[in-house]
């Protein structure tokens, strides 16, 4: 029964269908409930440092249930999204309302969507590397497939790495250097893909192309059956979720650096590299983000068998709780710089 601890992970979904059903002030009842709700739990609540056994590993790692919980996610997500365009563009509703619910479904795209996404875009099979871009697709973040797996595991923690924020960088900055350098980066690494593989770049092997396409042509079935309202709800939802997706990026390696050795070259990826925490709602809720450091680690190994290292630098919050504080960069400086090693500032 403990297992089906993760289903917690779609009260973010839930939260956002009550939004978009009754509406009024409810559509504002997952920001609360993602900024506030699960904060507050997070106090409450202790941290878990335990590990499991070899044999508990075993059995998690032969249970279908883990997986499936993941795959409910794409269902959820584009009925969801597709729900809140239907109720945005055939009802009547007051400008505040279809906010409200632009911010939900944009979190639940944050939450169900990408981070989902990411699990499954380490996993060997096609099918559910598949679920993963697909889980992407609303977001219209793609690419991220393929800068993050290519890109961010090979340069984490290192100048090279758009997705890791620099020591005193606002979240804000951090927005706009990722966001774009991430894209362009995603194209750089396409290329040398293919021609590794002997591959022009006109191919109809180049993922890229594909995303692109894939994500305009979403946006316009959205725009031929919604309308103008359709696919600005559409189009808003996604800026939301990236803008969630980068925050948690923001605060998995704040400050973080790899040092070089004597060849010039940077050590290798170690538990130190990235935040930890192992506050219990926002390690269920993010099916183990926040166990980071271990996914750094080892980025093959599943979510539910993740660990904790006491090598790894800890964050005084969970995950919802610490992207709630970089918003306020000055509050965020003061409690993060002082735990970043000083050997990585003045690196």
């Amino acid at each position: 029964m403990k297992d089906l601890k993760y289903l917690a992970a779609f009260s973010i979904p839930f939260t956002a269908f009550i939004g978009l059903y009754f509406k009024s002030s409810l559509v504002f009842l997952t920001p609360v409930f993602a900024f506030v709700i699960i904060p507050l739990l997070e106090l409450i609540f202790p941290v878990d440092t335990g590990n499991f056994s070899s044999e508990e590993v075993d059995n998690k790692l032969k249970s279908n249930l883990f997986d499936w919980l993941l795959y409910l996610n794409l269902p959820i997500v584009y009925g969801l999204v597709f729900f809140g365009i239907y109720q945005a563009t055939t009802t009547t509703i007051e400008t505040y309302e279809i906010v409200g619910m632009i911010i939900s479904v944009g979190i639940v795209l944050g939450v169900n969507g990408t981070n989902v996404a990411h699990e499954l875009g380490h996993r060997q099979t096609t099918n559910e590397r598949f679920i993963g871009k697909a889980l992407l697709l609303p977001s219209q973040y793609m690419h991220f497939y393929i800068e993050h797996n290519f890109g961010h595991h090979l340069h984490a923690a290192t100048p090279e790495d758009p997705a890791t924020a620099r020591y005193n960088q606002s979240v804000y900055s951090f927005w706009l250097t990722s966001i774009f350098r991430q894209y362009v980066k995603a194209w750089k690494i396409q290329d040398n893909l293919l021609k590794n593989n002997k591959k022009s770049f006109f191919s109809p092997k180049n993922d890229m192309f594909w995303y692109v396409l894939l994500q305009f042509g979403y946006l316009v079935i959205v725009f031929s059956f919604f309308g103008n309202i359709g696919l600005l709800f559409a189009v808003s939802s996604a800026i939301i979720g990236i803008l969630l997706l980068e925050s948690v990026n923001y605060i998995e390696h704040y400050g973080l650096l790899r040092l070089k050795t004597k060849s010039g070259r940077y050590e290798r990826v170690k538990e130190m590299h990235s935040w930890n925490s192992n506050h219990v709602i926002g390690r269920i809720v993010l099916y183990e983000l926040t166990r980071h450091s271990d996914h750094h680690f080892k980025s093959s190994k599943k979510y539910q068998v993740l660990d904790c290292h006491e090598e790894s630098p800890q964050m005084p919050f969970g995950y919802p709780t610490s992207v709630v504080l970089a918003m306020v960069p000055p509050l965020w400086f003061k409690i993060m710089n002082k735990r970043v090693p000083k050997e990585m500032i003045l690196a």
